[in-house]
């Protein structure tokens, strides 16, 4: 349970959209966070944005308010947590390629994605024998850690998973044309671009938590 008498809020938050450009929205965002005295960073891009900010709870509402406001952020998806002090020395809004850096900036998780599971029916999902389950973290995150039978890509970084799939693919799947994929990461967002990729790969059975 989130400690409510720590003085800080946290917001780490993602959202998946189409901004046909990224750059106009960005001083605007900048000033609202400047504002109210919210640190953190923000990154930009075309396909949505991504970042972590902290603050008082009135003011990470202002912000929020200002993002929502964003296209297609209306339901941003947003994890809080409270700091006893203020964890960021300054406020970043980036402009970047890509919100999640895996070296494929035109995968559209707006346009095809993974089938969102819910925790209560994982276990039976990767319970399943024909189910492939892999793990998108990286290899100091799976060393904490990881669910049995789970497959580790062994990656230093998100950029190197689609070369490891597609190097992969055929040992995976045993050669199956129809294979059932089940992937998990930390926060969400790693799990909704992976998903896309493996759809635009042409895996259409494709799962994440």
């Amino acid at each position: 349970m989130t400690d409510r008498t720590l003085p800080y809020c946290v917001a780490a938050l993602y959202q998946f959209t189409r901004f046909d450009d990224p750059a106009p929205i960005q001083p605007a965002l900048l000033a609202k966070c400047e504002e109210h005295g919210v640190y953190g960073t923000l990154l930009l891009a075309r396909e949505g944005i991504n970042g972590t900010i902290a603050g008082s709870d009135e003011a990470i509402a202002a912000v929020l308010a200002h993002i929502r406001g964003l296209p297609g952020c209306a339901a941003i998806e947003v994890k809080y947590s409270r700091a006893p002090k203020m964890p960021f020395l300054r406020m970043k809004v980036r402009l970047k390629r890509e919100i999640v850096t895996m070296g494929q900036p035109d995968i559209d998780p707006t346009a095809s994605v993974g089938t969102y599971i819910d925790p209560h029916d994982w276990n039976a999902l990767i319970s399943d024998p024909d189910t492939i389950v892999i793990d998108t973290r990286n290899d100091y995150e799976v060393a904490i850690g990881t669910f049995k039978g789970a497959i580790d890509p062994h990656t230093t970084s998100f950029r190197d998973f689609p070369e490891w799939f597609r190097q992969q693919r055929a040992a995976l799947t045993g050669g199956s044309n129809t294979p059932k994929i089940a992937m998990f990461c930390t926060g969400g967002i790693r799990c909704e671009k992976s998903t896309a990729f493996l759809k635009s790969e042409g895996v259409d059975e494709v799962y994440h938590l």
